[in-house]
């Protein structure tokens, strides 16, 4: 076991775990921690406590507890902060960069100034660095936030009347989605649902698992649901909060009367949807006959089958075997005749003749598409032609194209020869006139 305390750093809402050493603190006392950005001032959240030790994780130890000295520093750091952030407003007009100072942080030991600025976009700050750093001779950093981490920073009084809870308590963001506020029921007015950031507001995230397991026990509006005085009623409201809802009974009739019932006081499926804790009786002190009675769930009775429904039921005995002769004595796995499809092969089959044929068809080439394709390939091997296409199979696809050519060039032939034939006397003829 390791002892450690809680500690949340200047302007941070996040506790961290340090070991306190043979000192013991109290809540509310101040420290000197050892962070990554250097010497940090803090304040105790949690006092001693013990955890189990972790090869995993280690704890930094605290420095020290915060003396009049500290406080006089943390003071100082305070002062020139503000100084600090004027001047820095001062370069950034002088730049012409767009940006907006949210604050200025001094490190505790002074080796480190941080600006927190928001802007719309990426900014080319570095000549701006340079300046900075030759004003205060110190290491200077710049980070841009977004809306949620500026209103955290900034701090201010929400809807509710109270800080807000990036600002006093809340650790991290987050993700906040539409289905939430729809959930709890609230209006879809951008002024109601959105934050002091003007983001969804994180309280819809805090509250949401609450209002899951209250829906939880309610019926749904729009549903039939049946109570223990046995009325019967479409529920017209659901109040989550109060957990009560709001009956429409009669419905179906001209004249209808609207109750209010609490959850209790609705049965499900015959009974009560919820009892006490012990599993004692139900709530309303019925007994299972009462609820069986307003419900309307009486066991049902067994009776013997009339002449008319044994009749039926030879029917449909003879339907089903008449069915079975026009399939045939095909066995699960035999191709159907005029079909390309099986069935689905059942193993515990033992149908020998089944078997038997489809082992001929395999030894002596039966099978139908087996055969047609074999016959189909052996018509056109060697770079034949097929039927009906324009290409051709094989390897010597060009000698086929010569071949091709040539016997189109000795069917035109005949015909340019023809043609001369015909043209050649008249020329004689005039020539001779």
């Amino acid at each position: 076991m390791i002892t450690v305390i809680g500690v949340s750093e200047r302007n941070q809402c996040k506790v961290r775990y340090y070991t306190p050493g043979a000192e013991t603190f109290v809540r509310g006392d101040y420290v000197i921690l050892n962070t990554e950005r250097g010497l940090a001032f803090g304040k105790v959240c949690i006092p001693n406590f013990e955890i189990e030790e972790s090869e995993s994780k280690r704890y930094d130890r605290i420095v020290r507890r915060a003396t009049e000295e500290d406080f006089d520093q943390l003071r100082l750091n305070i002062r020139n902060e503000e100084s600090a952030a004027k001047v820095f407003k001062e370069k950034v007009e002088f730049h012409g960069l767009k940006m907006k100072l949210i604050r200025a942080e001094y490190a505790f030991d002074r080796t480190r100034l941080t600006f927190y600025f928001s802007s719309d976009g990426r900014v080319d700050f570095r000549e701006l660095v340079k300046d900075l750093a030759s004003v205060f001779r110190t290491r200077i950093e710049l980070r841009q936030i977004g809306q949620r981490d500026e209103t955290r920073v900034l701090g201010g009084i929400g809807s509710c009347g109270r800080e807000l809870c990036c600002a006093s308590w809340l650790t991290g963001f987050v993700p906040v989605t539409i289905k939430m506020p729809k959930t709890q029921g609230v209006s879809m007015n951008s002024v109601k649902i959105s934050g002091n950031c003007g983001r969804l507001k994180c309280c819809f995230k805090n509250e949401q698992d609450t209002y899951e397991y209250l829906l939880s026990r309610l019926p749904k509006a729009g549903t039939t649901v049946r109570t223990i005085d046995g009325n019967v009623g479409r529920v017209k409201e659901v109040k989550v909060i109060l957990q009560r809802v709001v009956l429409i009974l009669n419905d179906d009739k001209e004249e209808n009367e609207i109750r209010e019932y609490g959850v209790e006081e609705l049965l499900l499926d015959g009974k009560e949807r919820f009892r006490h804790e012990d599993g004692e009786e139900p709530i309303s002190g019925l007994s299972e006959e009462e609820l069986k009675a307003l419900t309307g769930e009486e066991e049902p009775e067994v009776s013997e089958a009339g002449p008319e429904e044994k009749k039926h039921e030879r029917r449909e005995n003879r339907d089903r075997n008449e069915n079975r002769e026009r399939r045939g004595n095909r066995g699960y796995g035999e191709k159907r005749e005029g079909r390309s499809g099986y069935h689905e092969k059942n193993p515990d089959v033992t149908d020998d003749e089944t078997r038997e044929r489809r082992r001929n068809r395999r030894e002596n080439g039966e099978n139908r598409e087996q055969q047609g394709d074999s016959d189909q390939h052996s018509s056109r091997r060697n770079g034949e032609k097929r039927e009906g296409r324009g290409n051709y199979r094989g390897k010597n696809t060009e000698q086929n194209r010569n071949e091709n050519k040539r016997e189109r060039q000795d069917n035109r032939k005949p015909y340019r020869e023809k043609k001369k034939t015909e043209n050649r006397p008249e020329k004689n003829e005039s020539s001779a006139e």
